[in-house]
């Protein structure tokens, strides 16, 4: 049985003041809750005070990054290594972002070579895949997917993506307001298991497929109720710890 997983991914968002009320608010909001991995991944200079607040709460959120270098130290200067993620408890680590692909124009290869590198180092790659309002509208979806997948499968094997995630973002859907409804993900979700499915079937029924793209406390439970849907990778709702605990509230619930 998947246990889910919701992740919030806070963006180029943070201040000291904002990661305390939050991570605060949130240790109180999820007192209790179970059945559901909760994550979170502050902006990388927040990772050390999160860490610290995760601890002193209690509630066992899992402390997640937003990026990783394909190295672990040298002169590559601004980058952070999967060791120093790891240094500052970090274990569940975004990769392949349509932010990271559009505007640091990362290729399917170097996404595949983080990856890789992630696995190495014993994290878990929280691998974002999906496609352009254009590629949806030109029915190319799941040929975007596929390939997208398959810059792992194809260097890996598909046993790579055992204890790894998958996120599955419509990039039309990312922080526009726009969703799509619970019947449409599951059955992009579905396609995407079944794509895995053709290299290993077990591989397939294990992984997590989160949904991410605008999901908020009102369409979580509709969501989380899909065969499919493992989950979600939030964004602009995880600022808020009341919300956010109500979509990892909803997860809960739709798996139990």
């Amino acid at each position: 049985m998947r246990r889910p997983v919701v992740m919030g991914n806070w963006k180029l968002n943070g201040s000291k003041t904002m990661v305390t009320e939050l991570l605060t608010g949130l240790n109180a909001e999820l007192e209790g809750v179970a059945g559901v991995d909760v994550a979170v991944a502050p902006p990388a200079l927040y990772l050390d005070l999160a860490e610290r607040l995760i601890k002193e709460g209690g509630n066992k959120i899992i402390l997640g990054a937003q990026n990783t270098d394909v190295n672990n130290s040298g002169a590559f200067t601004g980058d952070v290594s999967p060791q120093m993620l790891k240094d500052f408890g970090a274990t569940h680590i975004i990769i392949g972002h349509s932010e990271r692909r559009e505007y640091h124009h990362e290729s399917d290869e170097f996404v595949a070579q983080k990856f890789a590198f992630l696995k190495e180092n014993g994290l878990t790659p929280v691998l974002c895949i999906g496609e352009s309002e254009a590629q949806n509208e030109a029915g190319e979806t799941l040929a975007v997917c596929a390939r997208q997948l398959d810059a792992v499968i194809k260097t890996q094997g598909v046993e790579a993506l055992n204890d790894a995630i998958i996120a599955y973002e419509p990039i039309w859907a990312i922080g526009t307001g726009k969703a799509a409804t619970a019947e449409q993900a599951q059955s992009i979700h579905a396609s995407i298991r079944a794509h895995i499915a053709k290299e290993s079937e077990a591989v397939a029924k294990n992984v997590i497929i989160q949904y991410g793209g605008s999901v908020k406390a009102e369409n979580a439970a509709e969501l989380f109720a899909q065969p499919d849907i493992d989950g979600a990778l939030v964004g602009g709702a995880a600022l808020d710890a009341k919300g956010f605990a109500a979509i990892a509230k909803a997860a809960a619930a739709a798996k139990a």
